[in-house]
């Protein structure tokens, strides 16, 4: 039997997440800060990247090259943010490995992942199986959804969203 809460959780998590929307509430664990919340994000522009698997090739070119980057986003106020399901254990030893300058978020029962619409049905040699869709969501400092990326390759993603964001804010 459902409660009211779960079913109300369960109708949001099938919103999906668009332009111009609100960054979906969330409270789960994080490396560097223990619990990341919404409000973390809060008062600066953000970058939420979602990968699928710690210690991957694809994923792992992609947190260096965003590490990389990393004080030119600071300096431009930009937080960087990646989510996976991989356990804090995982994140954490996987951000020492390539000692990351920014937080890796823990979403083992992916409700966030799904409220942003990553969570998809894949198939790898002809076996179909759910994982998370490598996607990035540009966020303003007011939690609105500026940029969302689907589908991501990995080679110049990092340089689209540093260039998307200056876009966006010599726009306003």
């Amino acid at each position: 039997m459902l409660t009211y809460q779960k079913v109300r959780i369960q109708k949001d998590m099938m919103k999906e997440t668009s332009l111009n929307d609100k960054l979906p509430s969330f409270s789960l664990e994080a490396t560097g800060i223990n619990t990341c919340r919404e409000s973390n994000l809060l008062g600066k522009w953000a970058v939420l990247f979602i990968y699928p698997k710690d210690n991957t090739s694809g994923c792992t070119r992609e947190a260096r090259e965003f590490n990389q980057r990393y004080s030119e986003f600071e300096s431009a106020g930009i937080r960087i943010f990646g989510i996976s399901k991989d356990s804090l254990a995982s994140h954490t030893s996987f951000s020492k490995k390539l000692n990351l300058q920014f937080p890796l978020i823990s979403d083992p029962q992916t409700q966030l992942i799904q409220s942003l619409n990553a969570w998809k049905e894949k198939s790898m040699y002809g076996k179909k199986y759910m994982g998370a869709e490598r996607s990035t969501f540009l966020i303003d400092k007011n939690l609105t959804v500026r940029y969302i990326w689907r589908k991501v390759k990995v080679e110049g993603h990092v340089d689209e969203v540093f260039d998307k964001f200056k876009e966006l804010i010599s726009d306003l």
